[in-house]
């Protein structure tokens, strides 16, 4: 966000609506960020630089990748994209140099070249700054996805961040801004749109099966409590389990949301308008904090704090009035959920809890008629790659599609599936969510990353689109490409 937005925002703020809706003007109440939070999706002082929805960059012959965090997802990455034609990882990164030299083993592994090394805590500087970098991708701890990308794009890059993909509106504007300016591209890596249900479901939606979708909620309801959380070995420095000290909203909205929000053609065509979160207090991790201390003073320093609510739930209303629900609760023990459901005027999809399932009318299809669907309705994608991607892997094979279609679409000169609007307005609900809940549920707006060029921008279209040249490696005996 640029000096003047960011001072005009603070002083409305500070005279105008907090004062005005009686919120005590308490120190470390409500912090600045917060404050542009619920003004900014109202400003417009600055219009669109470049429009990146629809944006085709020029081909790559060769996708030249750098990866930063090298932990278990950055680790898996690099073994996937290694099956992947046309692509050359030329450069890892980690904090930890141990984790460095795990990659390469993968990469002689796969029969690939030795990546050039990089590590320390700016390590990521140095390869953004690479000239034999074109793609960078960021599989960090959350705090490090907006500073990667804004840093790699403004280097000449393509920056692919894990989600979220910003933690403020500030970084959600930044992210934006940065793109438009330099024409990289900054998708988001939010995989979950490339399962193999959501894309029939995107599919189903988009050939009008469902008539005008009123209603979808998405969900992240996954117990992390004990196994990673409150694990050691889980993640570096126990930074997620930080992540939940403080924050009391919907800290990983993304899942659930970004399926549901291509479902609707958010950013082209409709918008999200406003939201309300409530949030559940704190049932288990405070007294999970201390039962964890009794046993090992290791997790001493994590009593005492104020951990955010066990559930919580947002509730988006978009600019053509359809309405949205997203949950999170990472910390009681239920069964894995993202809910993905999508309903409209002729009919609803709901993958959670399972069977799969979908209705045109009263009663749910016979597991034959869900069948036949999926032969005559899964995108092309699918049909192409979609086999490929279950042999290598990755929840599924939804984080194969996904890595596939990014480096087909950069090789083959075409538009990305998420843009750096969609990065931003899937994002800005882990910041806004947490407005909410602060003023007891109070609705709170929702930026226009688009500045209006939603009401023109083209619906998503996760097919082919003409490209498909790019293959696979056979590294694996099984990998054969239709």
């Amino acid at each position: 966000m640029n000096n003047d937005r960011r001072k005009f925002l603070k002083n409305v703020a500070i005279g105008g609506s907090a004062l005005a809706a009686g919120i005590p003007a308490m120190a470390g109440m409500i912090p600045a960020t917060d404050q542009e939070m619920e003004h900014s999706g109202k400003m417009e002082t600055k219009g669109q630089q470049f429009n990146m929805c629809g944006y085709a960059a020029p081909k790559l012959d060769k996708v030249r990748i750098g990866v930063i965090g090298l932990g278990q997802r950055g680790s898996e990455a690099v073994s996937r994209l290694s099956y992947i034609e046309g692509v050359e990882i030329t450069a890892l990164c980690d904090k930890y140099p141990d984790r460095v030299a795990s990659a390469q083993k993968t990469l002689e592994k796969m029969k690939r070249p030795k990546a050039k090394e990089y590590s320390g805590d700016e390590g990521w500087k140095a390869l953004c700054e690479s000239n034999e970098v074109d793609l960078v991708y960021t599989p960090t701890p959350w705090h490090l996805h907006t500073p990667i990308a804004v840093y790699a794009m403004k280097h000449g890059k393509h920056a692919a961040t894990e989600v979220p993909g910003a933690k403020t509106i500030d970084e959600c504007w930044e992210l934006v801004e940065t793109s438009e300016k330099t024409k990289q591209h900054c998708m988001m890596l939010e995989n979950c749109c490339y399962d193999f249900f959501e894309l029939l479901t995107l599919n189903l939606v988009r050939q009008g099966m469902f008539g005008d979708i009123v209603h979808a909620e998405g969900a992240y309801l996954h117990d992390l409590s004990k196994d990673y959380l409150f694990n050691k070995n889980a993640y570096a420095d126990m930074w997620r389990l930080k992540e939940n000290i403080g924050h009391n909203g919907n800290l990983y909205p993304t899942h659930g949301l970004g399926p549901v929000a291509q479902c609707m053609n958010i950013n082209r065509g409709d918008k999200f308008e406003r939201l309300v979160s409530m949030s559940s207090i704190d049932f288990s991790l405070g007294k999970l904090a201390d039962e964890m201390a009794a046993k090992d003073e290791f997790f001493k320093p994590f009593t005492g704090k104020s951990y955010r609510g066990n559930m919580n739930t947002t509730m988006i209303q978009t600019n053509k009035g359809r309405t949205i629900m997203i949950q999170h609760d990472v910390s009681t023990p239920r069964p894995y959920s993202r809910i993905h459901l999508v309903s409209g005027t002729k009919g609803i999809a709901q993958k959670y809890p399972g069977p799969e399932r979908i209705a045109f009318g009263h009663s749910w299809v016979k597991k034959e008629e869900l069948d036949d669907l999926y032969k005559k309705y899964s995108p092309a994608i699918v049909n192409h790659i979609g086999n490929i991607a279950k042999d290598v892997g990755g929840h599924g094979g939804m984080d194969f599609i996904m890595d596939w279609r990014l480096i087909d679409c950069l090789r083959n000169g075409l538009p990305l599936d998420q843009d750096v609007y969609d990065a931003a307005s899937w994002s800005c609900l882990v910041p806004l969510s947490q407005r909410s809940v602060a003023k007891r549920s109070t609705s709170v707006e929702i930026p226009d990353f688009t500045r209006g060029a939603w009401t023109n921008n083209k619906p998503v279209d996760i097919t082919l689109n003409g490209g498909g040249n790019t293959g696979v490696r056979n590294e694996k005996p099984e990998l054969k490409m239709k």
